[in-house]
Formats: structure tokens, sequence, C-alpha cells
């Protein structure tokens, strides 16, 4: 793998981006004779939210400490700019274990405290929260390194429009903080008296955990983090068997962008899932040997316990030969059985990739949706081990209904292989580094894919005109999952979407008619979240199939103009060049430097 931590452009303060909205922060009265900007102002050691959302009544508590770094005394004013709508319930700053409350200023008292902010300390950032109430409180005197502690609570009506919730938190502290957070945890709670559907953040990686159609639990905790965007969440609702929501944005003149969300029920009856097939392959070889076959194991039996029960399964190991745990595919009752040849796997031998895998595709039947789990730690040493002629063998013998997807072991495993034989498959890749857990991720992974409710899916726009869709082909739809797309289009206007899919065989329709597409306007996180995706998408063919000048100059033109960090590109552009011909001539050819250094590079190693 390339070995890069990338610089981009974050051209917040050249107004390329919007800042975000910044959580509560102290303004310093600076002390006589020293120029205090901004950041100087206390840092926030740590700040717990904790969000419970009932019937779209969202209930908002923060704890925060705030602590000074400077070596004077800080005093000053605490402000925390409030949410449209918001009403406080609980506002207390402790000063050695005494609460002191604050107040609330209307949205014109608040503006005179911005005002006088900017004008002292030259910092226009506070002016985006003109409009607004604020909460205010008088920061006693905090002592070099001391800390005070700041909770906070209100309450708020979120909108629905058309079956979508949308909350936000104001999270970025980047411009107003001058120490890392040492500890960021964010938990939202959802319930609903209607069906839940997608459940997404736009802005964060967060854990997902859904119990059943009415509730949803979200996890986001970070440390030593400086952040620098809203937590941002949205949710739909729906009584449909799989919900469809459209969010879009476009400026006069100019293509719109659009993020579609669709997911089932979590909970589905028997006869509404799609029965599959489970085709598990196992590295053996010697290098297996100890703790990495044991999890491989428990990962593999793990698949087997979960079965559904018209499910039908195979198990193929493989080292310098293959075996086979039957000839064709069993059906789910025969799982114990598949338990004992486990157990009689020993890791011994080469590593015999090709081998294994026409083998494994060999099994698969067309006319149920095969999911191919391939584990392996090793780089292919016996037979046909030339990556190009593996996946030429294995795009012949698969069928199109087998999805791969590939779990990499260690640190020598060839990357391009695996990530190459998921993309063509249409399944996905996933590294377990030393030290990690390999029967963890698997079961992870198997009870996002348990139960499969649509397959073969296809979306038909009406008379929109869409382009430069991500991802490019649409994966298949499980029970408490969701499909995330994003694309442009042409013009604006009311939508008539249709989602088809296979279930058992059988197509099924699913039309939505109560969509738009805005013809100005909009949601304005959706461009840069779709100038990431397609970056991302640029990167992955660069490093799958070489350079192409017309993609590394995409790379470098979303790149400056939305703002975006990859794990993958590297250049350094001085921010006052960024929109100079010399500017992006120097940043293209430094981005080719790179790419040629890190294509002389192996697709293996740490």
């Amino acid at each position: 793998m390339w070995k890069y931590i990338l610089l981009m452009i974050i051209a917040i303060s050249s107004g390329l981006m919007s800042p975000a909205g910044a959580d509560g922060i102290i303004i310093v009265d600076p002390p006589p004779g020293v120029d205090v900007r901004l950041d100087q102002s206390p840092g926030i050691k740590y700040r717990h939210v904790d969000i419970q959302i009932k019937d779209q009544v969202a209930t908002t508590r923060v704890d925060q400490v705030f602590v000074n770094d400077n070596p004077w005394t800080a005093e000053g004013t605490y402000i925390f700019p409030l949410p449209e709508g918001a009403a406080v319930s609980d506002f207390v700053m402790w000063v050695d274990g005494k609460a002191v409350h604050g107040e609330i200023l209307e949205a014109d008292e608040a503006r005179t405290i911005y005002d006088d902010v900017v004008r002292r300390m030259k910092d226009p950032a506070l002016l985006e929260y003109v409009g607004r109430k604020a909460l205010k409180a008088s920061v006693f005197p905090i002592p070099p390194g001391e800390e005070r502690k700041i909770e906070l609570e209100y309450s708020q009506i979120l909108p629905v429009e058309n079956g979508l919730v949308h909350y936000i938190y104001p999270l970025s502290t980047e411009r107003f903080s001058s120490r890392p957070l040492e500890d960021l945890v964010v938990r939202a709670q959802i319930e609903s008296r209607e069906p839940l559907k997608a459940v997404y953040s736009s802005r964060h990686e967060v854990s997902i955990d859904r119990e059943d159609d009415y509730h949803a639990l979200l996890g986001l905790e970070q440390s030593d983090v400086l952040p620098d965007r809203d937590f941002e969440l949205f949710y739909t609702i729906s009584s449909e068997k799989i919900g469809l929501n459209l969010l879009s944005f476009k400026e006069e003149g100019q293509d719109g962008f659009f993020l579609l969300l669709a997911a089932p029920d979590v909970k589905v009856n028997e006869e509404e899932i799609v029965v599959k097939d489970i085709i598990l392959v196992l590295d053996t070889s010697g290098s297996m040997q100890g703790e990495k076959m044991d999890q491989a194991k428990e990962a593999a039996r793990y698949v087997l316990n979960h079965l559904n029960p018209l499910d039908r399964f195979a198990i193929v190991s493989f080292a310098t030969t293959t075996r086979s745990f039957s000839p064709s595919l069993e059906p789910a009752a025969q799982a114990d059985k598949g338990k004992d040849f486990l157990d009689r796997l020993e890791a011994m031998g080469s590593t015999d990739i090709n081998r294994a895998m026409i083998e494994a595709v060999g099994l698969a039947e067309e006319v149920r949706p095969t999911t191919l789990i391939f584990l392996t730690d090793g780089l292919p040493t016996e037979g046909v081990t030339v990556t190009g002629a593996i996946l030429d063998n294995v795009a012949r013998e698969a069928p199109d209904n087998v999805r791969i997807f590939s779990f990499g072991v260690g640190d020598d495993v060839d990357t391009d292989l695996l990530d190459q034989i998921s993309l063509d498959h249409g399944g996905a890749s996933t590294y377990v580094r030393p030290g990690e857990e390999i029967d963890e991720e698997v079961s992870a992974f198997y009870r996002k894919v348990k139960m499969p409710v649509l397959s073969d899916l296809s979306l038909d726009w009406g008379d929109i005109i869409v382009d430069q869709v991500y991802p490019q082909r649409i994966p298949d739809l499980f029970a408490g999952s969701q499909l995330i797309m994003l694309g442009r289009y042409r013009e604006g206007g009311p939508a008539k979407i249709t989602l088809k899919g296979m279930v058992n065989q059988e197509e099924r329709s699913y039309t939505y008619e109560d969509l738009s597409f805005r013809k100005e306007g909009g949601d304005d996180f959706i461009p840069r979240l779709w100038a990431t995706r397609a970056v991302g998408y640029y990167l992955t063919q660069i490093r799958l199939y070489g350079e192409k000048q017309e993609w590394i100059d995409s790379i470098v033109s979303l790149s400056t103009r939305y703002g975006i960090i990859t794990p993958y590109t590297s250049f350094l552009v001085q921010e006052k060049d960024i929109f100079s011909d010399k500017g992006r001539e120097e940043a293209i050819s430094d981005f080719e430097e790179e790419m040629a250094a890190a294509a002389a590079e192996p697709a293996f190693g740490e």
C-alpha cells in the first residue's frame, strides 16, 4: 500500500468553504498590555455530547471542560450560539464546586458582542452567528493551568421534510481553541413512532446500532482532535418497505448535486429475505499457523452459525493444493458438519490463490445471490502468481451474481489483487493489521450482509438527467443497511424515481413520486461530499491501472476547489497560489512525482 499522509488545501480563510458553526467559546478580556487573539482563549479539554431524539424532539446535553493554557489569568465571557428554535432547560458553569448560572441573549444582543469581538480581534468568523440567540455567562478568573466545567441542556423540534429529519450540533472549534480536544464523545439515540429507514452522518464516521425499526443508537469517539466540522445527522422515516429520500443542491447556471438515501426495514419477514449462498475461501498456508488460523476458523464458524434456514454454503481451504468441504453447495442444515471440517484444517504449504478462487467460483450457481468471503494472509506463491492473470481467470469463471469480499490479514497481502478482485465483483476489501482480530472483522461484516432483501439493483431517474454517480455499481440492499448514492444532475424539478431489484428470482419495483431536484439552493454540504467520492474513485483507478493525465487533472481540480483530504495524494501549494495557473501546474507536477514514486513500490508490506 502507498504510504502517504496528505496535505490538502484547507481554504476556509480564503472563502473556499463556509466555516462551520462553533461550539461554546470563551471570549477573553485581555490583561493590560497583552494582545489576545480569539484562538488564545482557554481550550476545551473534553466535550461529551448526549443527544436524545424522540419523535422529532431533540434534547441535547453538553458537558465540557475549558482549561487555560496561557501564562496569564483568563476571564471574560462564555458564548454559546443557539440553534434556531432551541429552548434552554439548563445552563451552568462550575467554579470551585459552586454553580454559576448564565443568561439568554436575544439575537440583537448577541450581535453586539460579535461585532465587538470582530472589531477588537479582527476575526470575522463569529459573524456567521448573527441572527441567532446565544447563551452568555461571565467567566470567573481562570488561573494558568486551571479548568472550568460547563453543563448545558437545550431542546428543539426538528422539522420533517418529505420523511427526512435533520439534526446538527455545532462542533467546529479549530479556529477558536488553543489546544486539541483530549476526549470527544458524541452519543445520539433516536426513537420514533414511525419506522426509521436510513440513518446517516454526512461528516463523521459513526457507529450505528439498530435493534429494530424504531430505535437507533449512534456513537462518535475521538481523541486529540481539533474538530473542524459540525456533527450532522440525517434520518428518514417511512412506512414503505424500502424508504427512499433525496437531498439536492444547485447553483444558478451550474449542474446540481444530489444525495440519495434508500434503506429497507431492519426487521423483515422471512419470506422477504433473499435466500443466498455463502462460499468461504480460507488460506491455510504455513504462514497462517497459530493465532491467525484459530481466528480464521472462528470467523468461519460465526458465519455457519448464522446462516438463514434456506441458505446454502461451501468451504474451500487452500495452500499448495485445495480442499473442499463438499463438491457442491450444501444446505444450512449441514453447518455442523462444516464446522467439523474446519476443526480438521491445518496450516501448512504454499499459497495457490488462483486455483482456490477458480474452484470456489466454480461452485456458484447463477440462480441465487452468492457472497464469497476470501481470507488470506499472503501473496500468491504457487501456480499462477501474476496478478493480472489471476484477475482474468476469475473474471472469466465467476457468474455475475457472485460478490467477492476480501479480507487481507497482516502486511504481506497483495493489495492490488484483493482490491481489484473485490471491485470487479461488486464487493469490498478489508485489511486486518497485525494484532487486530480477524474474527471480529469478519463477523461484523457478516452481520451486515446476513439478510439481503433486494439484489441486482437498478435505478430509473425518470425525466431527470443524472451522471457522475457514485458508487457506479449499485450494491445489494440488506436488512438494516442503506444505499448512499451521490451524483450530478442537469435541470431541477419534480422527479419520479423507480428502484428495481430481485427477490428470490422475482423482480420487485418501488416507485417514488413525491421527490424533487432543487432548481436553486439546497443543502450546501452535498457538493463536497460528492467531490470526496469522485476523488476516491479517481485515486482508486490510478492505483489499479496507472496514471492517466485526465485523472490527475480531475483530482487536482476537485482537491483545490473543495479542500478534500485523501489518504493517497500529496502535494503542497501555498494558499495564495491555489488559483493561479502556475500554482496548479506545480501541484500537478508534484502530484505526478508522488504517484510515479508510489507506482514503483510493491503492492504489499506495511
